[in-house]
């Protein structure tokens, strides 16, 4: 294995597919442990960090076949809009309030254009997979459906 200078410290996915023999939960507590911290408001990718480093689960998907965002499909708990681009959309908005205030700051104004397109890569392939509709638009101000 060549020596890596960088970039070695981010923890590496479980190897096996199947649940590991020491965590002693079923399906169905780890569903009900899903559903419940989705409905004290935690958002997906949290919930697997919660699950992993306070409940021993390394992954859900070994557990109960389905990820988490399909448990809170089924449950109704799930997000309108998928999680990574509701982020991008806070940013761009905190980003262009603070424009709004700063009219000659060219660095932001150069990220806001970043985060931008990446909002609208985002998009298309959310529509192309059928998770958003296919007349959502983003406008600058706020994401809406037009």
């Amino acid at each position: 294995m060549p020596k890596k200078k960088k970039g070695r410290s981010h923890s590496t996915r479980p190897a096996s597919k199947r649940p590991p023999s020491w965590c002693k939960y079923q399906p169905e507590e780890v569903e009900a442990l899903v559903i419940k911290l989705a409905k004290d408001g935690h958002p997906p990718s949290r919930i697997g960090t919660i699950l992993r480093d306070q409940y021993a689960i390394p992954l859900v998907k070994p557990f109960t076949g389905k990820a988490i965002t399909q448990i809170l499909k089924e449950a109704e708990l799930a997000p309108s809009i998928p999680e990574d681009l509701g982020d991008l959309l806070k940013k761009a908005a905190s980003l262009t309030t603070h424009m709004e205030k700063n009219k000659r700051d060219i660095h932001n104004k150069r990220s806001l254009q970043v985060v931008e397109a990446k909002i609208h890569k985002l998009s298309r392939y959310y529509k192309r997979k059928g998770i958003l509709p296919p007349n959502w638009k983003y406008q600058a101000k706020t994401a809406i459906i037009v």
